[in-house]
């Protein structure tokens, strides 16, 4: 799906002469960067998720469609599974709750991707690769004291752990912040600091984030 499927679709725009927007991740970096990844740095993925995700990229780019790439990552919204509604299901449970503090992200509320989206596919920019996350970086261990703050819960609850000793330990990389430099030179439109887009997505959604 994330190859090949990704290939159909861009053939299928192609033919049609339609404009597609596919999104990436940083996934596809190893993760041992300083510093913000740019859209030139090379992709050297350490994951199977990140490798199929970098053959999606190159079979939407060679396509001939008139494509862009679209990385993104620590994304939590309304819709599906994901990080802020596990640790609401845990706080709810009573539990003090181990989060990473050696990994580094930028946690990203899905409406303000989408919003940026839509403005990115209407624009007048170039095709190929864009950066586009909140503004910040964070550790799991910062943002899950921030829902616990969010949620009126005491954030001394979750307490810091290595990703090694987590089971997911090797799956994500250890730094993956993106640089979003080339997406503001483009005047398109930036995504809020990822506290201020967390703040207004509990004041906004309520119970629904979380459920």
């Amino acid at each position: 799906m994330n190859a090949f499927g990704a290939g159909l679709v861009a053939e299928a725009c192609q033919t049609v002469g339609a404009r597609l927007v596919h999104l990436s991740t940083a996934d596809v970096f190893a993760g041992d960067a300083e510093e913000p990844y740019d859209e030139a740095d090379r992709v050297t993925p350490r994951s199977a998720y990140g490798r199929t995700k970098v053959l999606g990229e190159q079979a939407v780019l060679g396509s001939g469609a008139e494509a862009f790439v679209v990385r993104t990552g620590w994304l939590y919204g309304q819709g599906g599974d994901n990080v802020v509604k596990a640790l609401t299901r845990m706080a709810a449970a009573g539990e003090v709750v181990p989060a990473a503090d050696d990994q580094v992200g930028t946690p990203t509320w899905t409406v303000h991707l989408a919003r940026a989206l839509v403005g990115l596919a209407v624009s007048n920019a170039a095709p190929g690769i864009w950066h586009c996350t909140a503004v910040g970086e964070a550790s799991p261990f910062v943002f899950a004291r921030a829902v616990f703050a969010e949620l009126g819960l005491d954030p001394a609850r979750v307490e810091p752990t290595a990703s090694s000793d987590r089971a997911s330990r090797g799956l994500r990389p250890a730094y993956a912040v993106l640089s979003t430099v080339k997406w503001r030179g483009a005047g398109l439109p930036e995504l809020p600091h990822w506290r201020d887009s967390l703040h207004e997505a509990f004041e906004t959604l309520g119970e629904e984030l979380s459920d």
